[in-house]
């Protein structure tokens, strides 16, 4: 009997006999298990509901990844904006 594993986002942390669901992006359709090739699914997400909601999770994690990175004035900063020169 083959285990299935994965990782649930902590380091080195290995969760058995979890299943997995992915959003596959060609379908629009919810995969239980990776059936389909890696580059058409977002994923794996912990459950149905949340691979559902897929498309909604990246937008998200998009306008916040954007508001951080621009400091919430549309402006772009870099890793060293602000320091001071030696």
């Amino acid at each position: 009997m083959a285990v299935q594993r994965r990782t649930d986002g902590e380091v080195g942390r290995v969760v058995f006999g979890k299943k997995k669901f992915y959003y596959n992006l060609k379908t629009g359709q919810v995969e239980e298990g990776r059936q389909s090739s890696w580059t058409d699914l977002m994923g794996p997400y912990p459950t149905r509901e949340a691979a559902e909601q897929a498309l909604e999770i990246a937008r998200a994690r998009t306008r916040e990844w954007d508001a951080a990175e621009h400091g919430g004035d549309g402006q772009s900063r870099s890793p060293t904006q602000g320091w001071d020169e030696d």
